[in-house]
């Protein structure tokens, strides 16, 4: 076990949530070494039953969030599956949970019996729109929380908006929260008392959108899909098609990686044409044709050795096999299995790999 492995140990964890969002934050919290118990309705969850199949004969979505965990099922609905996870929390540290809010306390497990009842938890609830919205019980899913939040509206071509994958709202909502739960253990040491830590899924894509957002102080179009400097309006920052069909990606935002890209490509007449105005439609043009008559054989050739941000738009499985990912020991199949480790390096080693996901 590496050092990492055993940041969190002695921590553990219940997770009553489901889908990716808190399974993607217990998961996170297995890697850094706390102990998680992933409770499901009898049956299982619903993630068991979407995507392709696994090794273990459910969906491989299932064990890409739960590998390492002990798994339980319990009937909330009963007294005894209520009993039961009462008993499991008499010394858990974190309860997770993704209910719409006021299904807990139908379930008479409301949080303030919660924290009543178990003083130091630290319970993270993670849903839609939060409690205290006039969406509270609406149902939505990532497109949705993007949709109406701006980002969409940013992301894809001048002529379609297209949602981004992986989905921003479901992963950025597990990682605050994560980070929330973190913050509040270490908190519990001064003070001796847990929290109730609330993230909505459609509040969470916000900070992601700092950038966005002065822009939108500016303007009141904010960052409009293919024109604004990071979302296809730059020539510089912006994918282009090879003469064998294949796609790279050109990053080359600050002026000294944009005038290495120009004397690479022997058009030394761009350099100066960084600030044209924005969209950069005639700009685009001219390296759209540029690159059209290029290899990707024959850009890596002419751009692999110089700092100007230029590489291969990759398939997953290629970048799978790459030498960065292989070196980096970060993500890799085990017993059937593909883990991608929380990632990060402590004292040189990456965490280490995790056991399948157990039912006793």
């Amino acid at each position: 076990m590496n050092r990492i492995n055993q940041f969190l140990q002695g921590i553990k964890v219940v997770d009553l949530s489901r889908h990716l969002p808190g399974p993607l934050a217990s998961l996170m919290m297995l890697d850094l070494g706390a102990r998680v118990i992933k409770v499901e309705p009898p049956g299982g969850e619903e993630l068991r039953f979407i995507g392709p199949e696994g090794p273990n004969g459910y969906s491989g979505y299932f064990d890409s969030v739960n590998s390492g965990k002990l798994g339980v099922q319990l009937n909330l609905k009963t007294a005894e599956g209520r009993a039961g996870l009462l008993e499991m929390l008499q010394d858990a540290d974190v309860m997770f949970e993704s209910f719409r809010p006021g299904v807990l306390e139908r379930l008479g497990l409301s949080i303030p019996l919660l924290r009543q009842e178990f003083p130091r938890l630290v319970i993270c609830s993670l849903n839609g729109y939060g409690e205290h919205s006039p969406l509270q019980q609406a149902v939505g899913h990532d497109i949705n929380y993007l949709a109406m939040n701006g980002v969409l509206e940013g992301t894809g071509t001048a002529e379609h908006a297209v949602a981004p994958w992986p989905p921003l709202a479901d992963c950025s909502a597990s990682l605050f929260g994560m980070s929330a739960v973190l913050a509040a253990l270490l908190e519990r040491e001064r003070s001796g008392r847990g929290a109730h830590i609330e993230v909505a899924l459609a509040d969470s894509v916000m900070p992601l959108m700092l950038f966005s957002l002065v822009e939108a102080q500016q303007d009141q179009q904010g960052m409009p899909r293919g024109r604004a400097l990071l979302n296809g309006g730059a020539a510089r920052y912006r994918t282009y098609k090879t003469a064998d069909d294949q796609w790279l990606a050109l990053g080359a935002v600050e002026p000294k990686f944009w005038q290495a890209f120009c004397l690479a490509a022997d058009h030394p007449e761009w350099i100066e044409r960084i600030n044209d105005g924005l969209p950069q439609t005639e700009l685009q043009r001219e390296l759209e044709h540029y690159f059209a008559g290029l290899t990707m054989w024959e850009c890596e050739q002419r751009f692999g050795q110089v700092d100007c941000c230029v590489n291969r738009v990759a398939p997953l499985a290629q970048a799978l096999n790459s030498e960065h990912i292989q070196t980096r020991a970060l993500v890799s199949e085990q017993d059937g299995v593909m883990q991608a480790l929380f990632p990060a390096y402590v004292d040189g080693k990456p965490p280490a790999t995790r056991p399948p996901f157990r039912q006793p």
